[in-house]
């Protein structure tokens, strides 16, 4: 495993209590980062503290809590999120797609804008957001999570295209699906429905995850910003 130099590097992991976030947080840690979670649920990391990212003041407290614990942010990854319930739009809540976008997408713009002003000053940072293939192909009866995955896409490209004047790197990735507490949150005929369309005919590894965004948010990806990672498994045409 190759597990490239983090050394001195502090990173920040949202939703790293579980699935992809934790699996990110072992990663980064074995890599040599000092990695903190920010998270609803306390979470094994160098520090952890509780954020809600859908509010800026739980955010810019996260910041200055961690920044006083492990010093300046060098990376950050983006992994909180949550599905909603599965329905037809004219049966959609309103208070659940409300939340979905709260959290998905208003959740990415605040932390990426409360690492950025930092990044810039320092001249170095790795920004990692995680989107999801419903973002681009748009997964039926999930309109909320569909639309604010796709969010995070255009929201990446633009961050990314805005800081290409410093060493700072803004990407996503668009993982199908991984068998995690979030499928909670699912009925089983949208999971099935999601494992029909991965040509490689299973679920995501979580680990398999985090292998690739080690990568993104290492210094040797010094080039790549602004861009779209797929991580489904076949599932993507573009």
């Amino acid at each position: 495993m190759n597990t490239y130099d983090l050394t001195g590097r502090t990173a920040v992991v949202t939703g790293g209590a579980q699935g992809i976030g934790a699996a990110v947080v072992e990663r980064l840690h074995a890599s040599g980062a000092r990695v903190a979670v920010w998270d609803m649920q306390k979470a094994e990391a160098d520090f952890s503290t509780s954020c809600d990212i859908s509010e800026m003041a739980s955010v810019q407290a996260a910041l200055q809590s961690t920044e006083a614990a492990l010093g300046p942010v060098d990376i950050l990854v983006n992994s909180a999120g949550i599905a909603g319930p599965n329905a037809p739009i004219q049966d959609y809540d309103d208070a659940a797609w409300a939340q979905i976008v709260a959290v998905n997408l208003t959740g990415t713009y605040n932390t990426n804008k409360a690492v950025l002003s930092g990044m810039r000053a320092r001249d170095y940072g790795r920004i990692l957001n995680i989107a999801s293939i419903a973002g681009k192909e748009g997964n039926p009866n999930a309109c909320a999570y569909s639309a604010s995955k796709a969010g995070v896409i255009g929201f990446t490209k633009s961050a990314g295209k805005e800081n290409a004047d410093k060493n700072i790197a803004v990407n996503c990735v668009t993982p199908a699906a991984a068998r995690t507490p979030i499928f909670d949150q699912m009925s089983e005929e949208h999971i099935g429905y999601m494992l029909s369309k991965i040509p490689r005919e299973r679920f995501l590894e979580v680990e398999e995850a985090a292998n690739m965004i080690a990568w993104i948010v290492s210094a040797e990806n010094s080039f790549t910003t602004g861009a779209v990672f797929d991580l489904s498994g076949g599932r993507a045409t573009y």
